[in-house]
């Protein structure tokens, strides 16, 4: 397994990053990385992605994450597995692409070049990514179906954050440390917390199957 985290700010910390990705190296100790993106557009702001990888597929190091489209600019840290992502890749080489990964990782980025957010629609597998869309200045986050792999997020007046575990948004320490009353409830009533609610208020689960889009001054999710 990997993990992933992010931020969206006006200025990231690169502490906060490398706190954060500290805490994420239990779930990737293959290899690590960091980038922090500008946003640009007509407020300013600074994208932060992390990530930690268990390598699976494409062992080299440009299955590295975060991991950059050169055609579009578009960056990625993604966890898990698409299983017909040799089939995608096929289809996709017949439209043009070119890949220099064997990972399923650029398979994503140009799924979603050529098919934008239809893409997600021709995944199958186990996953959780981050997408900033370079062109468009917005910060997409998807899940898979069955809600396999775990991603939540916070939003504040000044940040978005959001992680596979709910432990590093904390150790972000952006995040208040306070207890969810019915996400309390839910682990008392049936021995875990029914998503899209966390035991820490503030926190929420994006849902199985559904995709976050974060866009300045609002946020979506379908």
């Amino acid at each position: 397994m990997c993990c992933i985290f992010g931020i969206v700010s006006r200025d990231v910390s690169r502490e906060v990053l490398t706190r954060a990705q500290r805490c994420l190296a239990h779930r990737g100790p293959d290899d690590a990385g960091t980038v922090i993106i500008d946003g640009g557009g007509p407020e300013p702001c600074q994208i932060g992605f992390a990530h930690t990888r268990l390598s699976i597929i494409d062992l080299s190091p440009l299955g590295h994450q975060p991991m950059q489209d050169p055609a579009t600019g578009n960056w990625i840290v993604f966890n898990g597995e698409i299983y017909n992502f040799r089939e995608l890749r096929r289809e996709l080489i017949e439209t043009g692409a070119e890949f220099r990964s064997e990972s399923d990782t650029a398979v994503i980025l140009a799924a979603y070049r050529v098919w934008g957010e239809e893409c997600l629609l021709r995944l199958r597998g186990m996953f959780a990514f981050a997408l900033w869309d370079a062109q468009r200045k917005r910060l997409l986050l998807a899940r898979d179906p069955m809600g396999i792999k775990p991603l939540y997020y916070h939003r504040s007046a000044r940040n978005f954050l959001f992680a596979s575990e709910v432990r590093t948004l904390l150790q972000t320490e952006l995040v208040p440390r306070k207890l969810d009353a019915t996400g309390a409830l839910s682990y008392l009533a049936f021995g875990s917390v029914c998503e899209p609610w966390t035991i820490v208020e503030g926190i929420r689960a994006v849902p199985p199957g559904h995709v976050l889009t974060w866009e300045p001054g609002s946020l979506s999710i379908r």
